[in-house]
């Protein structure tokens, strides 16, 4: 049985293995208005298919292609929009951070910190994002195999916190290419701890257009099904209502009034998988 008043980490694990849960928002925080629009869409669709919704968005885009692109409102201002939000629609929130000051003091606003895949390895990071107390989501390294990505969870268990996700997100394939192997997620899975996918991401196409990362949104819901079929707990996508306006992300965006399908079909495809109850093969 799901229940909405349980804490964050507690519904998630109520919903493994019965439905999705979800994290997704605009990449970067380009104004609270777009924020709560974005929020409150997702949320009903959410509510509407059984999804558990975790919202998500940035303060700062630390890694930005070129110096001059956009950033984010900073972190005091974010995270005010993001108490804010949280208390005007009632769901959780997810922000990334890049020190350990950062970590701690999102920790105080937020219900999940993220660790971005470039900073997967930082111990320091790790350890002050575990000190939160906060579930900690753990984005892979395009850099990184997914069986090594057991020590950079254990990093984190041992510093005091179980409440650890870890989300796969492409690896780097030649130049400005992302691919995915569908495998890493039977990989991690075997952690113990909930395994999400990142949609969108995994079709990035990093510093491809040169002042800035190109992408390929068409294929986002592609490798989603394929992920939810291949078992993942959850899926993680950036939505905004006019991708070729947004400010950071948006050739691999997905469209908001295109999500309620994509959700739809993640969905269905959730429940022959959990049916089928899949096993290892006999070798």
């Amino acid at each position: 049985m799901i229940v909405k008043d349980l804490p964050l980490w507690d519904r998630i694990q109520s919903y493994l293995g019965r439905n999705l849960f979800l994290i997704a928002g605009p990449c970067v925080m380009e104004s609270y208005e777009l924020m709560l629009e974005v929020g409150h869409f997702m949320r009903d669709i959410c509510e509407r298919l059984g999804v558990l919704y975790i919202f998500k968005s940035s303060y700062d885009k630390a890694n930005r292609t070129s110096i001059n692109s956009f950033r984010g409102p900073g972190l005091e201002k974010g995270l005010q929009w993001l108490s804010d939000l949280k208390k005007e629609l009632g769901v959780p929130v997810l922000t990334d951070v890049h020190s350990t000051q950062e970590a701690e003091i999102a920790g105080e606003v937020c219900d999940v910190i993220q660790v971005p895949a470039f900073l997967c390895r930082q111990t320091d990071i790790l350890i002050a994002a575990a000190r939160t107390g906060r579930v900690v989501n753990i984005k892979k390294g395009q850099f990184m195999a997914p069986w090594d990505m057991d020590k950079v969870v254990e990093k984190v268990k041992v510093s005091g916190n179980d409440r650890v996700i870890i989300t796969e997100r492409g690896t780097v394939f030649g130049y400005n290419n992302l691919v995915v192997d569908m495998r890493a997620i039977a990989v991690m899975k075997n952690f113990g701890v909930p395994v999400v996918f990142d949609a969108t991401h995994s079709v990035q196409q990093p510093g491809g257009l040169g002042i800035c990362s190109g992408g390929d949104r068409r294929y986002a819901p592609v490798l989603a099904r394929a992920a939810v079929a291949a078992g993942a707990d959850g899926v993680f996508m950036e939505v905004h209502p006019a991708p070729e306006k947004a400010l950071c992300d948006g050739p691999n965006s997905l469209r908001l009034e295109g999500v309620p399908r994509c959700l739809e079909e993640l969905v269905a495809i959730f429940e022959v998988v959990k049916r089928m109850q899949y096993g290892h093969w006999e070798t």
